[in-house]
Protein backbone atom coordinates (compact mmCIF):
# COMPACT_ATOMS: atom_id res chain seq x y z
CA UNK A 1 0.00 0.00 0.00
CA UNK A 2 2.73 2.77 0.87
CA UNK A 3 4.75 1.51 -2.45
CA UNK A 4 1.43 2.42 -4.03
CA UNK A 5 1.54 5.86 -2.90
CA UNK A 6 4.94 6.57 -2.85
CA UNK A 7 4.79 5.86 -6.81
CA UNK A 8 1.32 8.05 -7.35
CA UNK A 9 2.87 10.92 -5.72
CA UNK A 10 5.50 12.08 -8.11
CA UNK A 11 3.23 11.24 -10.87
CA UNK A 12 0.95 13.69 -9.68
CA UNK A 13 3.23 16.92 -8.88
CA UNK A 14 4.93 16.12 -12.11
CA UNK A 15 0.90 16.95 -13.51
CA UNK A 16 0.68 19.91 -11.80
CA UNK A 17 4.00 21.51 -12.08
CA UNK A 18 2.95 20.72 -15.86
CA UNK A 19 -0.27 22.53 -15.78
CA UNK A 20 0.94 25.15 -13.92
CA UNK A 21 3.76 26.22 -16.34
CA UNK A 22 1.30 27.57 -19.16
CA UNK A 23 -0.41 29.49 -16.93
CA UNK A 24 2.54 30.62 -14.51
CA UNK A 25 2.67 34.30 -16.10
CA UNK A 26 -0.16 35.25 -14.70
CA UNK A 27 -1.00 35.85 -10.74
CA UNK A 28 -3.96 33.77 -11.14
CA UNK A 29 -1.89 31.08 -12.85
CA UNK A 30 1.36 31.53 -10.05
CA UNK A 31 -1.32 30.95 -7.49
CA UNK A 32 -2.80 27.95 -8.98
CA UNK A 33 0.74 26.60 -9.52
CA UNK A 34 1.95 26.94 -5.82
CA UNK A 35 -1.04 25.80 -4.20
CA UNK A 36 -1.52 22.20 -6.02
CA UNK A 37 2.60 21.98 -5.68
CA UNK A 38 1.74 22.64 -1.95
CA UNK A 39 -0.84 20.17 -1.72
CA UNK A 40 0.70 17.16 -3.89
CA UNK A 41 3.45 17.56 -1.32
CA UNK A 42 1.80 17.63 1.77
CA UNK A 43 -0.11 14.69 0.08
CA UNK A 44 3.01 12.23 -0.88
CA UNK A 45 4.39 13.23 2.72
CA UNK A 46 1.39 11.85 4.95
CA UNK A 47 1.29 8.93 2.76
CA UNK A 48 4.97 8.19 2.82
CA UNK A 49 4.73 7.88 6.77
CA UNK A 50 2.32 5.12 6.50
CA UNK A 51 0.31 6.67 9.44
CA UNK A 52 -2.42 8.10 8.12
CA UNK A 53 -2.96 11.38 6.22
CA UNK A 54 -3.19 14.74 7.89
CA UNK A 55 -6.14 16.49 7.02
CA UNK A 56 -5.04 20.29 8.88
CA UNK A 57 -2.69 19.92 5.75
CA UNK A 58 -3.68 18.42 2.60
CA UNK A 59 -7.69 19.53 2.92
CA UNK A 60 -6.56 23.25 2.80
CA UNK A 61 -3.34 22.88 0.27
CA UNK A 62 -6.23 20.96 -1.93
CA UNK A 63 -8.63 23.72 -1.76
CA UNK A 64 -6.44 26.21 -2.14
CA UNK A 65 -5.54 24.71 -5.48
CA UNK A 66 -8.40 24.38 -6.53
CA UNK A 67 -9.68 27.90 -5.88
CA UNK A 68 -6.62 29.99 -6.22
CA UNK A 69 -7.62 30.84 -9.80
CA UNK A 70 -10.80 32.46 -9.08
CA UNK A 71 -10.25 34.05 -5.64
CA UNK A 72 -7.65 35.90 -7.67
CA UNK A 73 -9.01 36.77 -10.12
CA UNK A 74 -11.97 38.56 -8.02
CA UNK A 75 -9.17 40.17 -6.06
CA UNK A 76 -7.51 41.48 -9.31
CA UNK A 77 -11.30 42.71 -10.17
CA UNK A 78 -12.18 44.01 -7.25
CA UNK A 79 -8.86 45.95 -6.92
CA UNK A 80 -9.47 47.54 -9.77
CA UNK A 81 -13.02 48.46 -9.27
CA UNK A 82 -11.66 50.13 -6.03
CA UNK A 83 -8.93 52.25 -8.14
CA UNK A 84 -11.79 53.39 -10.75
CA UNK A 85 -14.58 54.37 -7.77
CA UNK A 86 -11.56 56.43 -6.34
CA UNK A 87 -10.63 58.19 -9.34
CA UNK A 88 -13.85 58.84 -10.62
CA UNK A 89 -14.66 60.34 -7.23
CA UNK A 90 -11.58 62.27 -6.73
CA UNK A 91 -12.13 63.96 -10.42
CA UNK A 92 -15.66 64.63 -9.92
CA UNK A 93 -15.10 66.75 -6.85
CA UNK A 94 -12.15 68.75 -8.30
CA UNK A 95 -13.86 69.71 -11.12
CA UNK A 96 -17.03 70.92 -8.82
CA UNK A 97 -14.79 72.86 -6.88
CA UNK A 98 -13.03 73.91 -9.80
CA UNK A 99 -16.32 75.40 -10.78
CA UNK A 100 -17.57 76.47 -7.88
CA UNK A 101 -14.64 78.49 -6.69
CA UNK A 102 -14.46 80.20 -10.25
CA UNK A 103 -18.85 81.19 -9.93
CA UNK A 104 -17.67 82.57 -6.20
CA UNK A 105 -14.65 84.97 -7.51
CA UNK A 106 -16.83 86.23 -10.25
CA UNK A 107 -20.06 86.82 -8.24
CA UNK A 108 -17.90 88.84 -5.24
CA UNK A 109 -17.26 91.83 -7.84
CA UNK A 110 -13.18 91.68 -7.05
CA UNK A 111 -13.40 91.28 -11.30
CA UNK A 112 -15.19 93.81 -12.14
CA UNK A 113 -14.48 97.29 -12.38
CA UNK A 114 -14.06 98.89 -9.27
CA UNK A 115 -15.57 102.52 -7.85
CA UNK A 116 -12.65 104.90 -7.09
CA UNK A 117 -12.84 108.28 -4.61
CA UNK A 118 -10.18 110.50 -5.21
CA UNK A 119 -10.27 111.32 -1.84
CA UNK A 120 -10.89 108.26 0.61
CA UNK A 121 -10.44 110.53 3.70
CA UNK A 122 -13.40 112.80 2.42
CA UNK A 123 -15.79 109.72 0.78
CA UNK A 124 -14.91 106.44 0.54
CA UNK A 125 -16.39 103.97 -1.75
CA UNK A 126 -17.57 100.58 -1.86
CA UNK A 127 -18.65 98.62 -5.03
CA UNK A 128 -21.57 96.12 -4.94
CA UNK A 129 -21.17 92.54 -7.21
CA UNK A 130 -22.32 92.73 -10.48
CA UNK A 131 -21.91 96.91 -10.80
CA UNK A 132 -21.20 97.79 -14.71
CA UNK A 133 -19.23 100.92 -13.99
CA UNK A 134 -16.51 100.79 -17.12
CA UNK A 135 -16.23 103.96 -17.89
CA UNK A 136 -17.76 105.78 -15.09
CA UNK A 137 -16.58 109.50 -13.94
CA UNK A 138 -17.83 111.64 -11.85
CA UNK A 139 -17.37 114.81 -10.52
CA UNK A 140 -19.13 115.31 -6.63
CA UNK A 141 -18.63 117.71 -4.14
CA UNK A 142 -19.71 117.73 -0.48
CA UNK A 143 -21.30 120.50 1.05
CA UNK A 144 -22.87 119.45 3.83
CA UNK A 145 -22.86 116.03 6.40
CA UNK A 146 -26.18 114.65 7.07
CA UNK A 147 -26.81 115.38 10.93
CA UNK A 148 -28.92 113.85 13.98
CA UNK A 149 -30.55 115.62 16.81
CA UNK A 150 -28.96 115.12 20.19
CA UNK A 151 -31.09 116.52 23.38
CA UNK A 152 -29.83 115.91 27.08
CA UNK A 153 -30.57 116.71 30.13
CA UNK A 154 -28.74 119.93 31.48
CA UNK A 155 -28.89 118.85 35.11
CA UNK A 156 -27.26 114.85 36.73
CA UNK A 157 -29.79 112.97 38.63
CA UNK A 158 -29.13 110.20 41.33
CA UNK A 159 -29.19 106.77 39.86
CA UNK A 160 -31.00 105.38 41.99
CA UNK A 161 -34.09 107.68 42.75
CA UNK A 162 -37.11 107.45 40.65
CA UNK A 163 -37.29 110.48 37.76
CA UNK A 164 -40.98 110.68 38.83
CA UNK A 165 -44.75 109.06 37.37
CA UNK A 166 -46.43 109.58 34.09
CA UNK A 167 -45.86 109.37 30.70
CA UNK A 168 -43.26 110.77 27.80
CA UNK A 169 -44.69 111.39 24.71
CA UNK A 170 -42.08 110.95 21.86
CA UNK A 171 -43.18 112.62 18.19
CA UNK A 172 -40.31 111.70 15.65
CA UNK A 173 -40.99 114.29 12.82
CA UNK A 174 -44.42 113.66 11.16
CA UNK A 175 -44.56 110.15 12.53
CA UNK A 176 -47.33 109.97 15.07
CA UNK A 177 -46.28 109.92 18.52
CA UNK A 178 -45.18 107.29 21.00
CA UNK A 179 -46.49 107.60 24.59
CA UNK A 180 -44.47 105.78 27.27
CA UNK A 181 -45.75 105.69 30.54
CA UNK A 182 -43.59 105.31 33.53
CA UNK A 183 -44.20 103.96 37.46
CA UNK A 184 -42.36 104.71 40.72
CA UNK A 185 -40.15 101.20 40.30
CA UNK A 186 -39.33 102.17 36.39
CA UNK A 187 -38.25 105.41 36.46
CA UNK A 188 -34.92 105.81 37.34
CA UNK A 189 -32.15 106.91 34.98
CA UNK A 190 -31.13 103.67 33.23
CA UNK A 191 -34.44 101.73 33.49
CA UNK A 192 -36.32 104.64 31.77
CA UNK A 193 -34.00 104.69 29.09
CA UNK A 194 -34.00 101.04 28.82
CA UNK A 195 -38.30 101.14 28.24
CA UNK A 196 -37.72 103.95 25.92
CA UNK A 197 -35.46 101.92 23.88
CA UNK A 198 -38.43 99.19 23.97
CA UNK A 199 -40.71 101.04 22.76
CA UNK A 200 -38.96 101.75 19.61
CA UNK A 201 -40.00 104.95 19.70
CA UNK A 202 -37.32 106.42 17.16
CA UNK A 203 -35.29 107.82 19.35
CA UNK A 204 -32.64 106.54 21.45
CA UNK A 205 -32.04 106.82 24.87
CA UNK A 206 -28.56 106.84 26.74
CA UNK A 207 -27.06 107.48 30.82
CA UNK A 208 -24.16 109.52 30.87
CA UNK A 209 -22.34 108.77 34.32
CA UNK A 210 -20.05 111.59 35.60
CA UNK A 211 -17.85 111.74 37.89
CA UNK A 212 -19.54 111.98 41.08
CA UNK A 213 -21.86 108.88 40.11
CA UNK A 214 -24.68 110.70 38.81
CA UNK A 215 -26.66 110.90 35.92
CA UNK A 216 -26.99 112.84 32.76
CA UNK A 217 -29.74 111.68 30.32
CA UNK A 218 -28.83 111.90 26.41
CA UNK A 219 -31.71 111.24 23.38
CA UNK A 220 -30.41 110.76 20.02
CA UNK A 221 -32.63 110.47 16.71
CA UNK A 222 -31.77 109.62 13.34
CA UNK A 223 -29.93 111.28 11.15
CA UNK A 224 -31.99 113.86 8.57
CA UNK A 225 -34.25 116.98 8.77
CA UNK A 226 -37.47 114.66 8.92
CA UNK A 227 -36.30 112.84 11.97
CA UNK A 228 -36.06 115.95 14.80
CA UNK A 229 -38.21 114.71 17.68
CA UNK A 230 -39.91 116.55 20.10
CA UNK A 231 -40.65 114.90 24.04
CA UNK A 232 -43.75 116.19 26.07
CA UNK A 233 -44.06 114.90 29.59
CA UNK A 234 -47.64 114.38 31.67
CA UNK A 235 -47.12 114.26 35.19
CA UNK A 236 -48.69 111.38 37.45
CA UNK A 237 -48.88 111.27 40.82
CA UNK A 238 -45.17 111.85 41.33
CA UNK A 239 -43.71 115.08 39.52
CA UNK A 240 -40.44 115.32 37.58
CA UNK A 241 -40.59 113.64 34.21
CA UNK A 242 -41.31 117.38 33.03
CA UNK A 243 -37.40 117.80 33.26
CA UNK A 244 -36.70 115.82 30.27
CA UNK A 245 -39.44 117.10 28.18
CA UNK A 246 -37.27 118.47 24.83
CA UNK A 247 -37.88 121.13 22.45
CA UNK A 248 -41.46 123.53 22.27
CA UNK A 249 -39.48 125.75 24.87
CA UNK A 250 -37.84 123.53 27.29
CA UNK A 251 -35.46 124.54 29.85
CA UNK A 252 -34.27 121.06 31.39
CA UNK A 253 -32.75 119.76 27.89
CA UNK A 254 -30.03 121.37 25.75
CA UNK A 255 -29.63 120.19 21.99
CA UNK A 256 -26.30 120.00 20.69
CA UNK A 257 -26.77 118.92 17.80
CA UNK A 258 -29.88 119.27 15.15
CA UNK A 259 -31.45 116.77 12.61
CA UNK A 260 -30.09 117.89 8.89
CA UNK A 261 -29.42 116.60 5.66
CA UNK A 262 -26.38 115.48 3.33
CA UNK A 263 -26.28 118.10 0.44
CA UNK A 264 -24.05 116.65 -2.22
CA UNK A 265 -23.65 117.96 -5.94
CA UNK A 266 -22.78 115.83 -8.39
CA UNK A 267 -22.17 116.50 -12.26
CA UNK A 268 -23.73 119.96 -11.28
CA UNK A 269 -26.67 118.58 -9.62
CA UNK A 270 -27.40 119.06 -6.01
CA UNK A 271 -29.59 116.27 -3.81
CA UNK A 272 -29.90 116.40 -0.53
CA UNK A 273 -29.95 112.95 1.62
CA UNK A 274 -30.61 111.68 4.88
CA UNK A 275 -27.82 109.80 5.95
CA UNK A 276 -24.08 110.10 5.16
CA UNK A 277 -24.05 106.55 3.43
CA UNK A 278 -25.60 106.93 -0.12
CA UNK A 279 -26.17 103.96 -2.72
CA UNK A 280 -28.80 105.47 -4.74
CA UNK A 281 -27.04 108.32 -6.82
CA UNK A 282 -24.56 105.85 -8.71
CA UNK A 283 -25.72 102.27 -9.12
CA UNK A 284 -23.74 99.48 -7.63
CA UNK A 285 -21.77 102.18 -5.24
CA UNK A 286 -22.23 102.99 -2.16
CA UNK A 287 -20.47 106.41 -0.47
CA UNK A 288 -19.52 106.41 2.86
CA UNK A 289 -19.49 111.02 3.26
CA UNK A 290 -16.87 111.90 5.82
CA UNK A 291 -16.28 115.65 5.67
CA UNK A 292 -17.33 118.64 3.46
CA UNK A 293 -14.94 118.86 0.92
CA UNK A 294 -13.01 121.91 -0.29
CA UNK A 295 -13.12 120.88 -3.88
CA UNK A 296 -14.86 119.01 -6.03
CA UNK A 297 -14.14 115.00 -6.12
CA UNK A 298 -13.52 112.29 -8.64
CA UNK A 299 -15.71 109.31 -8.76
CA UNK A 300 -14.07 107.00 -11.45
CA UNK A 301 -14.31 103.28 -12.58
CA UNK A 302 -11.05 101.78 -12.19
CA UNK A 303 -10.21 98.49 -13.95
CA UNK A 304 -9.50 95.15 -11.78
CA UNK A 305 -6.11 94.47 -13.77
CA UNK A 306 -4.12 93.00 -10.75
CA UNK A 307 -6.72 90.91 -9.45
CA UNK A 308 -7.95 90.13 -13.59
CA UNK A 309 -3.61 89.14 -14.18
CA UNK A 310 -3.50 86.97 -10.99
CA UNK A 311 -7.39 85.10 -11.76
CA UNK A 312 -5.66 83.97 -15.27
CA UNK A 313 -2.85 82.64 -13.54
CA UNK A 314 -4.85 80.56 -11.22
CA UNK A 315 -7.11 79.61 -13.53
CA UNK A 316 -4.06 78.05 -15.18
CA UNK A 317 -2.76 76.29 -11.84
CA UNK A 318 -5.90 74.80 -11.19
CA UNK A 319 -6.59 73.85 -14.95
CA UNK A 320 -3.12 71.86 -14.79
CA UNK A 321 -3.73 69.99 -11.76
CA UNK A 322 -7.01 68.45 -12.89
CA UNK A 323 -5.94 67.46 -16.31
CA UNK A 324 -2.84 66.22 -15.14
CA UNK A 325 -4.94 63.52 -12.69
CA UNK A 326 -7.29 63.40 -15.48
CA UNK A 327 -4.69 62.64 -17.94
CA UNK A 328 -3.42 60.10 -15.93
CA UNK A 329 -6.31 58.33 -15.42
CA UNK A 330 -7.37 58.23 -18.97
CA UNK A 331 -4.03 57.26 -19.92
CA UNK A 332 -4.60 54.07 -22.86
CA UNK A 333 -2.28 52.00 -21.43
CA UNK A 334 -1.94 52.19 -17.57
CA UNK A 335 -4.94 54.53 -16.51
CA UNK A 336 -7.72 53.23 -14.31
CA UNK A 337 -10.46 54.73 -16.43
CA UNK A 338 -8.80 54.68 -19.78
CA UNK A 339 -12.08 52.62 -21.02
CA UNK A 340 -14.76 55.05 -19.53
CA UNK A 341 -16.39 57.41 -21.97
CA UNK A 342 -17.10 59.70 -19.55
CA UNK A 343 -13.78 60.81 -17.80
CA UNK A 344 -12.28 61.08 -21.87
CA UNK A 345 -15.27 63.33 -22.88
CA UNK A 346 -14.37 65.30 -19.82
CA UNK A 347 -10.90 65.57 -20.77
CA UNK A 348 -11.69 66.58 -24.57
CA UNK A 349 -14.08 69.12 -23.49
CA UNK A 350 -11.54 70.60 -21.12
CA UNK A 351 -9.07 70.81 -23.68
CA UNK A 352 -11.11 72.97 -25.77
CA UNK A 353 -11.56 75.72 -23.35
CA UNK A 354 -8.65 77.72 -24.41
CA UNK A 355 -10.53 78.32 -27.82
CA UNK A 356 -14.00 78.36 -26.93
CA UNK A 357 -15.25 82.00 -27.40
CA UNK A 358 -16.18 83.80 -23.84
CA UNK A 359 -17.34 87.44 -24.96
CA UNK A 360 -20.80 87.83 -26.18
CA UNK A 361 -20.91 90.09 -29.56
CA UNK A 362 -19.81 89.67 -33.15
CA UNK A 363 -16.48 88.37 -33.97
CA UNK A 364 -15.51 91.60 -36.05
CA UNK A 365 -15.74 93.45 -32.45
CA UNK A 366 -12.09 94.06 -31.13
CA UNK A 367 -10.49 92.89 -28.55
CA UNK A 368 -9.54 89.23 -26.64
CA UNK A 369 -12.76 86.18 -26.90
CA UNK A 370 -10.81 83.72 -25.70
CA UNK A 371 -8.24 82.31 -23.19
CA UNK A 372 -5.67 81.77 -26.42
CA UNK A 373 -6.20 85.54 -26.95
CA UNK A 374 -5.02 86.37 -23.50
CA UNK A 375 -1.97 83.96 -24.17
CA UNK A 376 -3.11 80.73 -22.69
CA UNK A 377 -2.03 78.82 -24.73
CA UNK A 378 -1.75 74.52 -24.82
CA UNK A 379 1.39 72.68 -24.33
CA UNK A 380 2.20 69.17 -25.71
CA UNK A 381 1.14 67.37 -22.77
CA UNK A 382 -2.04 68.98 -22.58
CA UNK A 383 -1.33 71.53 -19.59
CA UNK A 384 -1.56 75.54 -20.15
CA UNK A 385 0.92 77.85 -20.03
CA UNK A 386 0.43 81.97 -19.89
CA UNK A 387 2.34 84.30 -22.25
CA UNK A 388 2.79 86.95 -19.55
CA UNK A 389 3.80 89.81 -22.56
CA UNK A 390 0.88 88.98 -24.36
CA UNK A 391 -1.56 88.55 -21.36
CA UNK A 392 -0.35 92.22 -19.98
CA UNK A 393 -1.13 93.59 -23.47
CA UNK A 394 -4.50 92.44 -23.54
CA UNK A 395 -5.38 93.87 -19.79
CA UNK A 396 -3.68 97.23 -20.84
CA UNK A 397 -5.45 97.64 -24.24
CA UNK A 398 -9.23 96.16 -23.48
CA UNK A 399 -9.52 95.54 -19.50
CA UNK A 400 -13.42 96.08 -20.14
CA UNK A 401 -12.98 92.41 -22.18
CA UNK A 402 -11.14 90.96 -20.45
CA UNK A 403 -13.55 91.96 -17.59
CA UNK A 404 -16.12 90.57 -19.18
CA UNK A 405 -14.91 86.69 -19.81
CA UNK A 406 -14.97 86.87 -15.75
CA UNK A 407 -17.96 88.11 -15.05
CA UNK A 408 -20.57 86.01 -13.40
CA UNK A 409 -22.57 83.58 -15.40
CA UNK A 410 -25.95 85.54 -14.75
CA UNK A 411 -24.20 88.54 -16.33
CA UNK A 412 -22.46 86.68 -18.94
CA UNK A 413 -24.12 83.24 -20.17
CA UNK A 414 -20.95 82.80 -22.26
CA UNK A 415 -18.11 83.64 -19.69
CA UNK A 416 -15.96 81.44 -18.29
CA UNK A 417 -17.47 81.15 -15.35
CA UNK A 418 -21.03 79.68 -17.31
CA UNK A 419 -18.83 77.40 -19.43
CA UNK A 420 -16.96 75.73 -15.98
CA UNK A 421 -20.47 75.36 -14.67
CA UNK A 422 -21.41 73.89 -17.98
CA UNK A 423 -18.36 71.21 -18.03
CA UNK A 424 -19.47 70.55 -13.97
CA UNK A 425 -23.03 69.66 -14.92
CA UNK A 426 -21.79 67.51 -17.61
CA UNK A 427 -19.25 66.01 -15.79
CA UNK A 428 -21.19 65.14 -13.22
CA UNK A 429 -24.76 63.90 -14.81
CA UNK A 430 -26.06 60.93 -13.92
CA UNK A 431 -27.01 59.85 -17.48
CA UNK A 432 -23.45 60.24 -18.91
CA UNK A 433 -21.13 61.60 -16.98
CA UNK A 434 -19.12 60.84 -13.73
CA UNK A 435 -22.46 60.15 -11.63
CA UNK A 436 -23.29 57.41 -13.94
CA UNK A 437 -20.13 55.70 -13.99
CA UNK A 438 -19.59 55.90 -10.21
CA UNK A 439 -23.26 54.70 -9.98
CA UNK A 440 -22.25 51.51 -12.24
CA UNK A 441 -18.61 50.99 -10.57
CA UNK A 442 -20.28 50.69 -7.54
CA UNK A 443 -22.98 48.21 -8.67
CA UNK A 444 -20.16 46.32 -10.18
CA UNK A 445 -18.44 46.41 -6.67
CA UNK A 446 -21.94 44.98 -4.69
CA UNK A 447 -21.91 41.98 -7.53
CA UNK A 448 -18.32 40.91 -7.50
CA UNK A 449 -18.92 40.94 -3.61
CA UNK A 450 -21.92 38.67 -4.17
CA UNK A 451 -19.58 36.61 -6.79
CA UNK A 452 -16.51 36.76 -3.89
CA UNK A 453 -19.50 36.17 -0.96
CA UNK A 454 -20.65 33.18 -3.30
CA UNK A 455 -17.00 31.46 -4.00
CA UNK A 456 -16.66 31.20 0.03
CA UNK A 457 -19.26 29.14 0.39
CA UNK A 458 -18.31 26.79 -2.27
CA UNK A 459 -14.63 26.40 -1.38
CA UNK A 460 -16.17 25.82 2.79
CA UNK A 461 -18.81 23.24 1.24
CA UNK A 462 -15.73 21.57 -0.76
CA UNK A 463 -13.36 21.33 2.34
CA UNK A 464 -16.24 19.91 3.78
CA UNK A 465 -16.91 17.11 1.45
CA UNK A 466 -13.12 16.64 0.54
CA UNK A 467 -12.28 16.24 4.38
CA UNK A 468 -15.40 13.52 4.64
CA UNK A 469 -13.72 11.81 1.94
CA UNK A 470 -10.52 11.81 3.22
CA UNK A 471 -11.07 10.87 6.75
CA UNK A 472 -13.13 7.76 5.26
CA UNK A 473 -9.77 6.62 3.04
CA UNK A 474 -7.64 6.88 6.31
CA UNK A 475 -9.91 4.69 7.96
CA UNK A 476 -9.91 2.28 5.67
CA UNK A 477 -6.17 3.09 5.45
CA UNK A 478 -5.61 2.13 9.13
CA UNK A 479 -8.05 -1.45 8.58
CA UNK A 480 -5.76 -2.71 6.10
CA UNK A 481 -2.62 -1.93 7.78
CA UNK A 482 -4.38 -3.82 11.03
CA UNK A 483 -4.66 -6.50 8.88
CA UNK A 484 -1.35 -6.53 7.35
CA UNK A 485 -0.12 -6.52 10.80
CA UNK A 486 -1.93 -9.36 11.69
CA UNK A 487 -0.36 -11.66 8.64
CA UNK A 488 2.23 -10.27 9.09
CA UNK A 489 2.65 -11.90 12.87
CA UNK A 490 0.75 -15.22 11.34
CA UNK A 491 3.63 -15.57 8.96
CA UNK A 492 6.50 -14.87 11.43
CA UNK A 493 5.03 -17.67 13.85
CA UNK A 494 4.31 -19.96 10.99
CA UNK A 495 7.87 -19.29 10.41
CA UNK A 496 9.38 -20.26 14.01
CA UNK A 497 7.22 -23.62 13.98
CA UNK A 498 8.95 -24.65 11.02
Amino acid sequence: MTTVSSSTSPNTATTSSSTSTSSSSTPAGSATQNATKTAAQALFNSLQTGSGIDLSTVVPSLIEAQFAAKTAALKAKSDTLTAQISDVSSIKSAITDFAAALASLAQGGTLATQATSSDPSTMSVTTAAGAKLSGMSKSITINALASAQVSSTTTAFSKTASLGTGSLSIKVGSKDAVSVSFGADDSTPDLLAAKINAANTGITASVVTDASGNAFLSFTGASGKDNSFTITATEGDTAGLARLNVGNGATGTTTSSTAANASITMDGVTVERASNTVNDLVPGVTMTLSAVSTKPLSLTGSSPTAALSSVVSNFVLTYNDNMTALNKAIDPISGDLRSDPAARSLAQTMRTLTTTKLVPGDDTDLGPKTLADLGVKTEKDGTLSIDQTRLAKALSSYPSSVEKMFQASGDNLIGLSARMNSVQLSATSSVYGLTASYNNLTQAQKDLADQQSSLSDNRERASDALTARFSAMNSRVTAYKSVQSFMDQQVKMWTKSN
